[in-house]
């Protein structure tokens, strides 16, 4: 895996190619605190791994954190006031697994907590393939449906129907919407106060059909769509996209392509498996 970060001046935006992480793990949770980018559990081989390592975006460079209480990989992760809910990845098949679904790591103490998962079955899906904080709550989607997680009231709860049903692909949360491609490849976002999908407007001539391979990310409030596009025989191109998005009086949501660009190129075969913002 090949990390990157985005190098953005007047005349042309670029990838700048950052250290490997010291470990080559498959499904891990990606989370940024600070100026810190976690990676957290994954597998090597097909065997889940405890571990998580952190790259410090102001001096590129990697280091180890202290590992999770079990190993996971394709967990969810999300941050609430500085602390870092990890959700999921795992078999529950033993009291320790089950205690230890759910943890919870504190960057300034350095410690990992058990999370409370309450008694219910349906709560503890193993593949998890979405997370998202909105207003404070963790939103996780599973194969079978989702959950919520408050931190602040410690209650778990299922996602609304309407949530479940419309998210697909890697999704970001801007001012409070969680935004996210369909399955015809338009951005769309979904406000929790009302339970209802929205289509992004004002940016249906500007960007592609995002089907597959697209992540998101809020970088300073603004939407920054990433995805992957082919070039030449032996070369996939990587777009980058920074839209200013808005609610209008009307409720509905629209957006103001700012740049569009090709940022760099990989070989063909590749594929993006995440982008985040660290604050430095």
């Amino acid at each position: 895996m090949q990390w990157f970060m985005l190098y953005q001046n007047p005349t042309k935006n670029s990838l700048i190619p950052l250290p490997p992480a010291p470990s080559p793990l498959v499904g891990s949770a990606f989370v940024a605190v600070g100026p810190k980018i976690y990676v957290i559990g994954g597998s090597i081989n097909d065997i889940p791994s405890p571990h998580v390592w952190a790259l410090d975006c102001r001096f590129h460079r990697w280091e180890a954190v202290p590992s999770m209480r079990i190993s996971r990989e394709f967990a969810a992760a999300g941050v609430v006031d500085g602390r870092i809910y990890v959700i999921g990845g795992c078999v529950v098949d033993t009291w320790a697994k089950s205690r230890n679904w759910a943890e919870v790591f504190d960057p300034k103490t350095e410690k990992w907590d058990s999370v409370d998962s309450g008694k219910d079955d349906f709560l503890r899906e193993k593949w998890m393939h979405g997370s998202a904080v909105v207003n404070e709550r963790i939103y996780v989607m599973a194969d079978r449906s989702g959950v919520v997680y408050e931190p602040k009231t410690k209650k778990w709860d299922s996602v609304e129907s309407g949530l479940d049903l419309g998210w697909r692909g890697r999704a970001c949360v801007v001012d409070g919407i969680l935004y996210c491609y369909d399955y015809l490849g338009n951005i769309r976002g979904f406000d929790v106060r009302t339970g209802v999908w929205k289509e992004l407007r004002g940016v249906e001539n500007k960007l592609p059909k995002l089907l597959c391979g697209a992540t998101m990310a809020n970088v300073g409030g603004k939407l920054v769509v990433v995805w992957e596009r082919k070039g030449n025989v032996k070369e996939m191109e990587v777009w980058c996209a920074e839209i200013e998005v808005e609610e209008n009086g009307e409720g509905e949501l629209w957006g103001r392509v700012e740049w569009c660009d090709a940022v760099h190129k990989v070989p063909m075969g590749s594929s993006i498996v995440h982008c985040l913002a660290a604050s430095i």
